[in-house]
């Protein structure tokens, strides 16, 4: 069965497909569809998840080795299936025909994939995954579809805004959902939840324009401790909001816990960029600053954000720019000058 992107919550509202096929290029609209997936599959008691990863040492023998086994403590299981290229070559495409054939009880397969092609649509496993589940392919949104999603997108934080404002910011992410979801954020930090004006919205784009407070993160990122100290005073000095500044060092520093996590957990580094949904022209620094730190240091640097919240809030004593200097110098690699500032 083929869905539309925005018809899959109403349908994991009424029952579960046993196989779930979400394609695209997007990532952002990849991985919210397949969250919405995993979350209504544990919320029916999927409670165990493994997590195959198609690359060129798969074995397609493990998607039937999973498929069979069992687990002592749960008694259904989603087989999480990441594959990237969209083609499962011969051998893949043989198992997921099986597969197909012969359902596992109390099994779901999630299948994420890059996006396919009018010939992959066409294809015996295509067309069996087709007929056993359901196939979503998800398109990035442009023109008038852009407009509605990013205003959908403002309404879920309480925003909204009139039609040449979110055209201003449509034009600003030129269709990057990343970009357009992070502008979104940044305006609820900045605003909190309100009717926007074009005002407002151009007034936020023409900040973020200069990339000020996202290259003090790139800046920490590699590690350059006298630029970071001189971008610090500089955001001060021109009155940079304290939340914005915060939010985009709690990003980056979440960032490289999920990706240390999976590292951790023996994923390669291609893999746990890629699930992260690091950027490509950010994927050395983020690499770089995660080699290079603990996982203690980064849980550190988030308790640090924590207490530069209650800072910028009022609600603890301190100044909220001494502790975002600690924050940079400590994911900076600088812990010790960090400790006596």
């Amino acid at each position: 069965m083929r869905l539309k992107a925005e018809q899959l919550e109403a349908a994991l509202n009424k029952n579960l497909a046993p196989i779930y096929l979400i394609a695209s290029d997007e990532p952002l609209q990849l991985g919210e569809a397949a969250d919405a997936v995993r979350r209504a599959a544990k919320k029916a008691g999927f409670e165990n998840r493994e997590v195959l990863t198609v690359d060129a040492h798969f074995e397609w023998a493990s998607l039937g080795e999973s498929a069979d086994s069992f687990s002592i403590f749960a008694d259904k299981k989603i087989i999480d299936l990441r594959l990237p290229s969209g083609k499962p070559g011969a051998e893949g495409s043989k198992a997921l025909t099986e597969y197909c054939s012969h359902l596992p009880e109390d099994t779901l397969l999630l299948i994420t994939s890059g996006k396919l092609d009018s010939a992959s649509l066409k294809s015996k496993w295509a067309q069996a995954l087709d007929k056993a589940g359901v196939i979503i392919q998800i398109w990035p949104p442009s023109g008038q579809d852009l407009i509605n999603w990013l205003q959908k997108r403002m309404a879920t934080k309480g925003l909204s805004g009139d039609r040449e404002g979110v055209r201003v910011l449509a034009g600003r992410v030129e269709g990057n959902l990343l970009a357009a979801a992070q502008e979104i954020e940044k305006l609820f930090v900045l605003y909190g939840p309100k009717q926007l004006s074009r005002h407002d919205i151009e007034s936020a784009v023409a900040d973020s324009s200069r990339y000020d407070v996202f290259n003090l993160c790139d800046v920490m990122l590699a590690g350059k401790i006298g630029r970071i100290l001189k971008m610090l005073q500089g955001l001060k000095s021109e009155g940079t909001a304290e939340p914005l500044v915060l939010w985009a060092l709690t990003r980056d520093i979440r960032l490289l816990i999920s990706v240390k996590t999976a590292r951790n957990q023996g994923f390669s580094k291609d893999q746990a960029l890629k699930n992260a949904h690091v950027w490509e022209n950010r994927k050395g620094l983020i690499l770089g600053a995660e080699q290079r730190l603990k996982l203690a240091q980064l849980n550190k640097a988030l308790l640090m954000s924590t207490e530069a919240d209650r800072r910028i809030k009022g609600a603890s004593k301190g100044n909220a720019w001494d502790t975002l200097t600690q924050i940079c110098l400590l994911i900076g690699g600088a812990e010790v000058m960090a400790e006596t500032i």
